[in-house]
């Protein structure tokens, strides 16, 4: 639970209506947060175990218990790891919610749709929702909720999982829909079809649309479900109706064998990727897409998953696209169908919150995913007007870092910062409520993001969201002429597009040289053990997304920084020991 420290906390006793997402029954105790939780990075899809160190109900476990958390936040392989903790025994008994959650609902759906094992998924009022947070214990039956202190003070609930269901909207389909759910284009396309109705009925969709391209998160490997998941639809003729472009995957595909990474492993980590090549998509393995030539355009409806690849189309292109859920992206991707819904709508894309970040003077690069940071947490769901930072002039790398760090801790799908992003100008931010970011906010951040307090550096890895190429030359100036401590290992990811452009221009071998080790196809969130050196204990980064996923992750200490600290910690061993000077640190205000 979610409490205060000294807080009383009285179990509630209670019979309460709510509206069912996923249908069944259930009895077991409750824990529950009010604060969102990703599934990716927040638990193990192997234990059930809560391993975001950032998160009230961290060092816990969900397996065999009832969850109750307002919704989920960050990563779109959320659905992917709910999937492995369903097959594999250690999820939750079941979920409450506080309002309709794509990520999470889909991962049961699939269990449900492609291997017949399911569990009850209910969301309730705020008020009768905040009763469930007081713990206890609950029984859930379709539609209905009791919370009593112990399971023998439960009354029985008639059987009636059906009943109160999310209402099903008149979702109009094409006379090419109705083929394709009856079978026309094969089994796994009229699966793929069946999946994204249920997932319109929940976003309360009145209709299915086209999209131009859809880029999958699917492909990165949580376990054996989301192995079998892709090959079964392999393996049934499935086949991408749309251009589709591929996420980072776990390992680097072509040098996973050189790397020493575990052969089980890496061999389950490349047959995924294979499987959806088999289905016709590209194999770009990137984090960051919109960095490829050809890269979406303001206005053009699109399917993307990968939390901050969707915040940056949404918020910097000004592309359209829901935060589509892992699995999901695959059955639009064969369908070339998507439930017109969320962003994809105009008035889904207006801010509801303004956040005031003005009077920050002299920072440096760490301000975008410090930013990013404190404003995603305190948007929560919301999308946010950003306003104070268009005499800064952000660049586009800033832009990727603030949005990567934003998607983290917030479920929101963009974010506008107004005289920067396409359409932040276009909304009146009079009446909207009003939040103040300053100094004292960032450094709050700061602090929780250096909490380690080691000094020492082992690793400094860069590259979460991918490098671009910008990035790679620029960390080439930083490196010149300097050393890097002997101790200290120097990894950066990126895209194989990236690398290839900044290796024609030299930087790759002049880095190289400095001791830098790259990596493509795979991203930080899904490294491991033995390319994270083993006698690693504190890893330094300049990703405000891989400083909240890392700790749980790794297991490893951390520290953030700017990327000018980073190279000075690659080269002296050393993470800076005091605050910027534009946080009040030595020689600042």
């Amino acid at each position: 639970m979610n409490e205060a420290p000294g807080m009383a906390v009285q179990t509630k006793t209670g019979l309460f209506d709510g509206t069912v997402f996923v249908a069944g029954h259930c009895t077991g105790a409750v824990i529950g947060s009010d604060v969102e939780l990703s599934f990716w990075g927040g638990v193990n899809p192997a234990t059930g175990e809560i391993i975001d160190r950032h998160h009230p109900l961290s060092g816990q476990t969900i397996a065999g218990r009832i969850l109750a958390i307002p919704g989920g936040r960050g990563s779109c392989t959320g659905s992917a790891v709910i999937l492995e903790l369903i097959l594999g025994g250690h999820a939750p008994k079941a979920m409450i919610v506080e309002r309709a959650d794509d990520i999470i609902t889909l991962g049961v759906i699939i269990a449900e749709e492609i291997f017949g094992k399911s569990i009850p998924v209910v969301a309730l009022s705020p008020a009768d929702f905040r009763c469930v947070l007081a713990g206890g214990h609950a029984r859930i039956s379709g539609h209905r909720v009791a919370l009593a202190p112990t399971a023998e003070q439960l009354p029985d609930l008639p059987d009636d999982a059906g009943e109160g269901a999310a209402a099903d909207p008149d979702i109009t389909l094409t006379p090419e829909d109705r083929a394709t759910l009856e079978g026309a284009k094969g089994p796994a396309v009229a699966a793929a079809m069946r999946i994204i109705l249920r997932m319109a009925r929940l976003q309360g969709a009145a209709a299915l649309m086209d999209v131009s391209r859809v880029h999958i998160d699917g492909c990165i490997y949580t376990g054996p479900g989301s192995l079998a998941f892709a090959q079964k639809l392999r393996d049934l003729g499935g086949r991408v109706a749309v251009p589709t472009t591929l996420n980072a995957i776990s390992v680097d595909h072509r040098r996973w064998r050189s790397l020493n990474v575990d052969p089980a492993f890496g061999a389950a980590a490349a047959a995924l990727a294979d499987a959806y090549v088999d289905m016709g998509a590209e194999p770009t393995f990137t984090c960051a897409p919109y960095l490829l030539d050809g890269a979406p355009v303001l206005g053009e409806q699109i399917a993307w998953a990968e939390s901050n690849a969707v915040v940056y189309a949404n918020s910097v292109i000004g592309a359209r696209t829901n935060k589509y859920p892992d699995f999901l992206d695959l059955c639009i991707a064969l369908t070339g169908r998507a439930p017109l819904s969320g962003p994809h709508l105009e008035p889904q894309r207006r801010p509801q919150v303004l956040f005031d970040v003005s009077g920050i003077d002299g920072a440096d690069d760490a301000l975008y995913p410090l930013l990013g940071y404190c404003v995603g947490a305190r948007a929560a769901s919301e999308i946010p007007l950003v306003a104070g930072l268009a005499a800064l002039k952000p660049g586009v790398d800033d832009l990727k870092a603030f949005g990567a760090a934003f998607a983290t801790v917030s479920a929101a799908p963009m974010f506008h910062i107004a005289g920067v992003t396409p359409e932040a100008d276009g909304h009146d931010p009079a009446g909207l409520p009003m939040i103040r970011i300053g100094v004292s906010e960032l450094v709050q951040s700061w602090q929780e993001l250096n909490a380690a307090g080691e000094e020492r550096i082992d690793l400094v890895s860069l590259g979460n969201p991918h490098f671009s190429a910008r990035e790679i030359e620029r960390l080439a100036a930083l490196t010149e002429g300097r050393r890097k401590h002997e101790a200290v290992s120097l990894i950066v990811t990126c895209g194989r597009a990236m690398h290839a452009r900044a290796a024609a221009t030299g930087a790759v071998a002049r880095l190289e040289a400095f001791g830098v080790t790259f990596l493509t196809d795979t991203c930080w969130c899904m490294i491991e053990e033995p390319v994270i050196p083993r006698s690693a204990r504190v890893i330094m980064t300049n990703s405000g997304k891989y400083v909240h996923y890392g700790p749980g992750l790794t297991g490893r200490k951390f520290r953030f920084g700017s990327l000018a600290d980073c190279v000075e910690a690659a080269c002296s061993g050393l993470a800076p020991a005091a605050l910027p000077s534009w946080l009040g640190g030595p020689n600042g205000a």
